[in-house]
């Protein structure tokens, strides 16, 4: 049924990601904003309507496209916290991930992955790029309905309210030349080709997008890589890969195959306009060059980033170079897409010791419209006819965003708000999120509460 959107401010921008654009083109923040949708499309964009049409829902606020999550991994969620006790590396808190991991069933993952989901439409996501790949039962054992956990994060987004691109991932391997240890076993099919053969079972659907993933060169056996890669692109579907995250990898890739991860994923036909590397951290000159001369999209994590000691990726040499950039929540040491975008601004400007890297607008731009490419939804990440009707409302008056005048809402939005200050969410045209309450999971923090007791029961 069509029926209209009230923005009392909306960011209309699509303007590129530019690096240090701040006086070219500004921010565009436009008041009183009307937003006509039918079937799940906006189909009008009115600007100047500075009171509520008769009949529209009113957004007050700044109103943006809806914000793209392009990395996570759901059970992830369960290890907020309890991660942060005593020291370690990204190696020692992996040890605790794979616990977790032990204990996840279709049933408790769906029960986890649906609290999750709406945690993230509260923070005004809408589309989630989930990096799946704990398909078997403990021990490797395959369910009844092999793609059973697939299957359960795909019903939990529905019914959290966002869409979702389901990235199967390959995971044949604990190492270059190594097998699947004792808690891998469930994520592997053993070869490429049974991966293959398991995920073209998956079927896209309103709502949902099936890609691919690499875990990384070290999952997946380097004669292996391409029968992945062939499959995506067979689909023209997304590929994702975590690429070069800890130097470790990068170490064993040169000594296994006298090659960086990013050239051994170019020699094997990984590298391309549908792909996208994770994280990026550790690259040489001639990875950023592979990179961006391929059109590969990087997705910054930076929150993850810091919280596992990672390190800060090349983001801004990875854009100049012709890398898309986009944006994750990753491990979920917290799900707020406006911190992640603040965040690869600050960073650089703690690498560099200089300001201003990216606009608001451009940063904007890899939560919106770049995030949703790079998930396959092209279609979304817009304010515009024709466009998914997906947007979200930042509250301008709480104590974090109250002051800064409304025509720099985009610069509040990114460099004061969080997810805490999200009061609208729409999907499709359904109002998912209203006055900061979940419309379709009425107590997320209790949801959320119970499914991490479960797994930690």
């Amino acid at each position: 049924m069509p029926l209209t959107y009230w923005a009392e401010h909306a960011w209309l921008g699509t303007l590129p990601q530019t690096l240090g654009s701040a006086g070219a083109g500004g921010t565009p923040v436009e008041p009183g904003v009307a937003l006509d949708v039918s079937d799940g499309r906006i189909t009008a964009v009115r600007t100047g309507v500075l009171t509520p049409p008769r009949g529209a829902v009113t957004l007050r606020g700044l109103t943006l496209p809806g914000l793209a999550n392009a990395h996570s991994h759901a059970f992830h969620r369960a290890l907020r916290s309890t991660v942060q006790v005593g020291s370690g590396t990204f190696w020692t808190w992996r040890e605790v991930m794979y616990q977790v991991a032990s204990r996840l069933t279709p049933d408790s993952y769906f029960a986890l992955a649906r609290a999750v989901y709406a945690e993230m439409a509260l923070a005004g996501i809408t589309a989630v790029g989930e990096f799946h790949y704990l398909h078997h039962a403990p021990g490797g054992t395959p369910y009844a309905d092999p793609n059973a956990m697939g299957e359960a994060l795909i019903a939990a987004a529905g019914e959290a309210g966002i869409r979702i691109t389901l990235l199967d991932t390959a995971y044949l391997s604990s190492g270059f030349g190594e097998p699947p240890n004792e808690h891998q076993r469930r994520f592997s099919d053993g070869t490429a080709e049974a991966w293959a053969e398991r995920a073209s079972l998956l079927k896209e659907r309103e709502g949902v997008r099936v890609g691919a993933a690499v875990h990384s060169v070290r999952a997946v056996p380097a004669e292996q890589l391409s029968t992945v890669a062939q499959w995506a692109t067979g689909r023209q579907a997304p590929l994702h890969v975590h690429l070069s995250e800890q130097t470790a990898e990068n170490d064993a890739c040169l000594a296994a195959h006298g090659c960086t991860p990013t050239r051994l994923l170019a020699d094997h036909g990984v590298l391309g306009p549908r792909t996208t590397g994770v994280h990026n951290t550790h690259l040489t000159d001639e990875d950023i060059a592979l990179l961006g001369g391929t059109g590969t999209g990087t997705c910054m994590c930076p929150t993850t980033e810091r919280d596992l000691a990672d390190g800060i990726g090349p983001a801004a040499a990875l854009q100049r170079a012709g890398s898309p950039l986009s944006l994750g929540s990753d491990s979920h040491a917290v799900i707020d897409l406006l911190e992640e975008a603040r965040a690869m601004e600050l960073d650089e400007r703690l690498r560099s010791r200089t300001r201003g890297h990216w606009t608001a607008a451009a940063l904007l731009r890899a939560a919106t419209a770049d995030g949703h490419a790079a998930l396959g939804w092209p279609g979304a990440g817009r304010l515009e006819a024709g466009a998914l009707a997906d947007f979200t409302t930042i509250a301008l008056d709480t104590v974090r965003t109250a002051g800064p005048l409304p025509r720099l809402g985009a610069e509040t939005a990114v460099f004061a708000a969080s997810a805490a200050d999200v009061r609208h969410t729409v999907v499709g045209g359904r109002h998912v999120v209203r006055d900061a309450a979940h419309s379709l999971i009425p107590d997320v923090p209790r949801a959320l509460a119970e499914s991490i007791a479960a797994l930690h029961g």
